[in-house]
């Protein structure tokens, strides 16, 4: 079964409902934007108006703040979607830094730096994970405190000093690995989305690695004050727990990872309920060593957020080996459906896919049926799940197959042959088609289809604005050999790297996607600060310092080619915790199907914007989201591009999105999708506006990081307003 209903807890809830004392939405919620995804409902509208379809030509920048820590040379980003609390935005850098400004002026009131939180660590060592925004709690008193995750900590920073608070956790900070288990002590846990708060509880879940060196995703709750661990739900259930039993292995529990909350959650406050999408286990491509449904990896949960005990869940895919999570944070809206209104919650995937549910019960709202697919695998110990849940409405918002007919026609003849020859060596055609060591076609692509950005929720009309990729990416499983039984430095530290490291940065160490080429890291790094680097991790990159000193000695010296240390004997058994990690295949990286020219293979459009109607399922427009200069040069008159970040939406008739490689910053019409203005920003904003007034004056704020699709990093916010 996909859904599973705990009528007891159904009771509780009503009880809840009844008693809760949050109380009511209020509208002027929707007037504020004080939470990452602009209110409690995660929709991102506004109320606001002043900015309408009639005069948005009129907008003009209002301020713009430079963090000034931008880094080019690693490809730093910005990804923060901004809260305004009383007057001030409260933001991140590229570095982490946390900041207050005035929300009219942009001017800085106060700067926080992680860094100087973390008392005997060099900050080499801290983790730069990209950050998506903070949360903001108050008593309504003296107390306000702003919440957010950088590197393995959760801070709780003074909203008005910018200081630590002390008091709570461990000097001011949580550390994420609390109540992951010994086994988990030294694996890579950070967090990009923020945490949740309902009522005195501070809700989180984490990002991990991806590969089996992966961490339990197990959602937890915190005291809002203390830092004390109150409850935690293991995605990953243990012995005895329901779920245990989809996993063939009973001890997979002890050692596997992920079914993680890495795109943040969604908390029904009047009823008490924390929607939480998970993702893969780990690793994400292989899973041989977890067969089995893998219950709670890949689902929408529905939990009490008061006590962490799950009310009901669906489950998106069984044994997912594609890495095609849920894509954001789903959405609370009231649907006239059938006749009567309906309390549901919305999730867009990496699929392409749109499913809605009534918050209560899990009830689909529309059809959703499991559907046979492809299990014909020649993967050692594979097993791959029989059907998969297709929701028949809506429609998918992205194309799913990708065959000869969807070959670019814009290449040039050569390049246009060579991708035809190369496509009839992979398996392609369908959803869920098998992993294999000839090359599978993975489309929607490994950032979908629906990405972290997440829609956009008219919750006047049930519209639903999102944003999607259609770029297809090239998934090769390559053997691993068996290592040697005596082994130097060289060889130790290529089948380490092919063990760690090959899956982002190739075969061939040349990166591919978001991940940068390792060919001459000897030219930036000492084996000292390589190690260091290894240690700390950096955005995509988590930090390994689970590996012992060998290990790290072995692969800095096959990266760093120093053929003194490469020669050198190495000898180490390895733990029984190794041995189990230890997989017959990886990933030869995350590529890109692109021509030899670096054109994409797929015919345009590579980025849309599509508007849906949850009442009804149906499909109201969709629109060419951003433009390449390439291909238009090539004869396409329309090609969109690949984007990140998502839309707002507002009761002025305006959709406001950046998220494209072009830099552009775009309003448009949400009734028709015609643009309706268009910016140039300082560097592309990767990330979701947001929209909110001050002394009756409306902005509309961006942050503009850049950094990613090899676009230039930037550092700064830009607001604008009417002249």
């Amino acid at each position: 079964m996909t859904r599973q209903f705990d009528s007891k807890l159904f009771v509780l809830i009503t009880l809840i409902v009844v008693s809760a004392s949050c109380g009511k939405k209020n509208t002027d919620d929707y007037a504020r934007w004080d939470l990452v995804g602009g209110n409690r409902d995660g929709n991102k509208y506004s109320s606001l108006e002043q900015i309408d379809t009639t005069n948005v030509q009129q907008l003009r920048v209002a301020w713009e703040y430079h963090t000034g820590d931008v880094d080019t040379a690693a490809h730093s980003q910005i990804q923060c979607n901004p809260i305004i609390v009383n007057g001030i935005l409260y933001g991140t850098s590229p570095k982490l830094k946390l900041f207050a400004l005035d929300a009219a002026t942009g001017v800085e009131k106060w700067s926080f730096l992680p860094f100087d939180s973390i008392k005997g660590n060099k900050a080499a060592h801290f983790n730069l994970n990209n950050n998506r925004g903070v949360a903001y709690w108050s008593d309504s008193k003296n107390d306000h405190r702003i919440f957010y995750t950088a590197g393995p900590y959760i801070h709780a920073v003074n909203a008005e000093t910018g200081k630590l608070i002390e008091t709570f956790g461990s000097g001011g900070k949580v550390d994420l690995h609390t109540g992951l288990g010994d086994a988990f002590a030294n694996l890579f846990v950070t967090h990009t989305s923020a945490p949740s708060i309902y009522k005195d509880l501070l809700i989180t879940g984490t990002r991990v690695s991806e590969g089996m060196d992966a961490a339990p995703g197990h959602i937890r709750a915190f005291d809002v004050r203390t830092g004390e661990l109150k409850w935690i739900f293991h995605t990953i259930p243990q012995a005895g727990e329901p779920g245990h039993e989809t996993w063939e292995n009973p001890d997979a529990w002890k050692l596997t990872g992920g079914a993680n909350n890495w795109m943040g959650m969604t908390i029904d406050h009047e009823r008490g309920i924390a929607f939480v999408p998970t993702g893969s286990a780990s690793m994400d491509f292989y899973g041989g060593k977890r067969r089995g449904a893998n219950l709670y990896a890949d689902c929408l949960l529905a939990l009490d957020a008061n006590t962490g005990k799950r009310i009901w869940h669906f489950q998106y895919i069984h044994h997912n080996t594609w890495d095609w999570d849920p894509s954001s944070y789903p959405v609370l809206v009231t649907l006239n459906h059938d006749g009567k209104k309906v309390d549901a919650v919305a999730q867009t995937t990496k699929t392409g896919f749109v499913f809605v549910f009534e918050r209560e019960t899990g009830k689909p709202v529309f059809p959703i049926v499991e559907t046979p697919v492809d299990t014909v695998t020649r993967l050692v110990n594979e097993k791959l799940w029989p059907t998969q849940p297709i929701p028949q409405r809506p429609a998918p918002f992205v194309r799913q197959s990708f065959t000869e007919k969807d070959v670019n026609p814009y290449l040039p003849e050569a390049s246009r042959k060579e991708v035809i020859e190369q496509l009839k060596g992979f398996n392609t055609g369908r959803m869920f088609t098998p992993q294999s060591k000839e090359g599978t076609i993975i489309f929607p692509g490994f950032d979908g289809g629906a990405e972290w950005g997440g829609p956009a929720v008219d919750p006047a009309t049930g519209m639903l604005y999102v944003n999607a990729n259609e770029m297809p990416w090239i998934l090769k499983m390559l053997d691993v050999n068996e290592s040697a039984q005596i082994e130097n430095y060289g060889q130790a530290g290529l089948r380490l790297y092919r063990q760690h490291c090959m899956s982002c940065h190739g075969a061939n160490r040349m990166g591919g996607g978001t991940y940068p080429s390792l060919l001459e890291v000897s030219k930036k790094y000492t084996p000292e600060s390589f190690v260091e680097f290894v240690n700390a991790g950096r955005r995509m990159m988590p930090g390994f310092q689970h590996l012992d000193t060998e290990e790290k000695n072995a692969i800095t010296a096959f990266l760093l080619e120093r053929k003194k240390d490469m020669d050198r004997k190495y000898e180490r058994k390895p733990s029984a915790e190794e041995v189990f990690r230890k997989l017959p295949y990886n990933i030869s990286g995350y590529n890109k199907f692109l021509a030899k020219d670096g054109l994409p293979a797929i015919a345009p459009p590579w980025g849309t914007l599509t508007a849906i109607d949850l009442n009804t399922g149906e499909h109201v427009w969709k629109k060419v989201l951003g433009e390449d200069e390439r291909m238009k040069g090539l004869g396409a008159s329309v090609t969109g591009t690949e984007n990140y970040g998502g839309p707002v939406v507002t009761k002025g008739g305006v959709l406001f999105i950046a998220a494209t490689k072009d830099s552009k910053f775009r309003a448009f019409n949400k009734r028709t999708g015609d643009v309706l203005w268009e910016t140039t920003l300082p560097a592309p904003g990767f990330a979701t506006p947001a929209t909110y007034e001050i002394n009756g004056k409306q902005f509309v704020v961006i942050a503009c990081g850049g950094g990613k699709l090899g676009t230039r990093s930037g550092d700064s916010y830009v607001a604008f307003a009417l002249e």
